[in-house]
């Protein structure tokens, strides 16, 4: 990219996750060891194989939409208003002005989009008839809906779109949002992903194809990255959004600043529809393109944010993967999973785990593995397990990975200068 590279600067984040319905709240379980797994009761999981999930819990809409306008969203478009209000009012944006709105845009994506609309209109037509299909059904159903009504509350004329890449999708919303200012194409974006996929067909089709964990009788215990006991991962929801922002233009407005992205890298497994070549060669590729993108050697990196979906194939896999492309200093690093307080939030999953990235090196402090109690030997690395660590962190990667080989590796720094 050379001298056209302008920098970016995270100064806004908000969620919406299982262990919390804000940023801090979500922050501060992590460090508590806190999980958000339970029994089901968006609907009657028992005739199901899994009957478990990291529900988000006492989430209020009317906080953030109209109940006119939240009667017409699905659920995955409510929970991404509401971390994009958060995000926007945690930068100081939230009262709409302080940036010029054909200068900021919105990427917001998601893995499965509106599914439980889905669902729900099709019981509608099956029993009722084409007729009695809601007007609103494709707009409330379409997978780039959220993105198109964040901008409208923020009048946000500037690049606007989803991006969908499974459980990649906004890792890929972030890094390109990231590009788009560096190059001059925005100064402010938003950024981020949502997904409300606890649903009959995304709970029996993942489980169908044994990538969940069956453990109905400790749901709080399931998603257990790292463990030699692990057998898949727990599914989740929620939205996370940044609010992503060139640095002197936050720095004008005395704008508070998280830390700095500094480097994106996007690759292909072009492998298989859901596994992973040996030893992750496509994520090695984007954490190796994401750490020359940054300038980073593997030694300037304190702290990995691994995919860590708790399957008994992704996670050995990733950690010989970390190990391959940092070499000795692979043994120096913290690496940890926050999925295994969140579950897996599939098409939002890297968004939120960007954001505990960001505050891992605000604060100092390692957000831990919970549930790592019985180490698998592969993954031989310091996977931070059950209680956070204090430690300086300069610089760090976020990995996330997705069905169909999307990998993406986003390095974030401290800001300096």
């Amino acid at each position: 990219m050379g001298s056209l590279k302008r920098r970016v600067v995270i100064t806004g984040a908000g969620c919406v996750t299982s262990v919390g319905n804000d940023v801090a709240t979500s922050w501060q379980a992590l460090l508590d060891g806190k999980s958000g797994g339970g029994p089901i009761t968006r609907f009657d999981a028992s005739a199901f194989k899994v009957k478990f999930a990291h529900e988000v819990k006492g989430f209020d809409v009317t906080q953030y939409m109209d109940r006119k306008e939240a009667k017409r969203a699905d659920l995955y478009t409510q929970y991404a208003m509401a971390a994009s209000v958060q995000a926007m009012q945690d930068a100081g944006f939230g009262d709409g002005t302080g940036y010029v709105p054909e200068r900021t845009g919105v990427i917001i994506g998601s893995g499965i989009g509106g599914i439980a609309t889905f669902e729900e209109q099709c019981h509608t037509y099956f029993t009722s008839g084409p007729n009695r299909i809601s007007p609103f059904f494709v707009p409330m159903f379409i997978g780039d809906i959220a993105a198109g009504v964040v901008s409208m509350r923020f009048k946000a004329k500037g690049p606007n779109y989803a991006t969908q890449s499974a459980c990649a999708t906004s890792a890929h919303a972030i890094g390109d949002a990231f590009r788009m200012i560096a190059y001059g194409d925005a100064d402010v974006i938003i950024a981020g992903g949502s997904e409300a996929a606890v649903s009959p067909m995304s709970i029996g089709g993942f489980g169908n194809m044994q990538a969940l964990s069956t453990r109905n009788d400790s749901p709080t215990t399931a998603s257990r990255p790292f463990d030699q006991t692990r057998d898949g991962f727990v599914l989740g929801e929620g939205s996370a959004s940044v609010v992503l922002e060139e640095y002197e233009h936050a720095k004008a407005r005395g704008a508070t600043i998280y830390c700095e992205i500094v480097g994106y890298g996007a690759t292909g497994d072009a492998y298989h529809l859901t596994g992973q070549p040996e030893d992750h060669e496509g994520l090695q590729r984007a954490m190796r393109r994401a750490l020359e993108d940054a300038a980073l050697s593997p030694a300037d990196v304190q702290y990995v944010n691994a995919h860590g979906t708790s399957t008994p194939l992704n996670d050995p896999n990733e950690i010989r993967a970390i190990k391959k492309v940092f070499g000795p200093h692979a043994t120096g690093l913290n690496v940890s999973s926050t999925k295994s307080s969140t579950g897996h939030m599939l098409g939002a999953a890297g968004a939120v785990e960007a954001i505990f990235t960001a505050m891992a090196i605000r604060h100092g402090i390692i957000p831990p593995t919970i549930n790592l109690t019985t180490p698998d030997p592969e993954c031989d690395l310091d996977c931070t397990a059950n209680v956070p660590v204090k430690r300086e962190v300069h610089a760090a990667l976020s990995n996330s990975s997705g069905f169909g080989g999307h990998n993406v590796s986003i390095a974030l720094r401290r800001v300096t200068g």
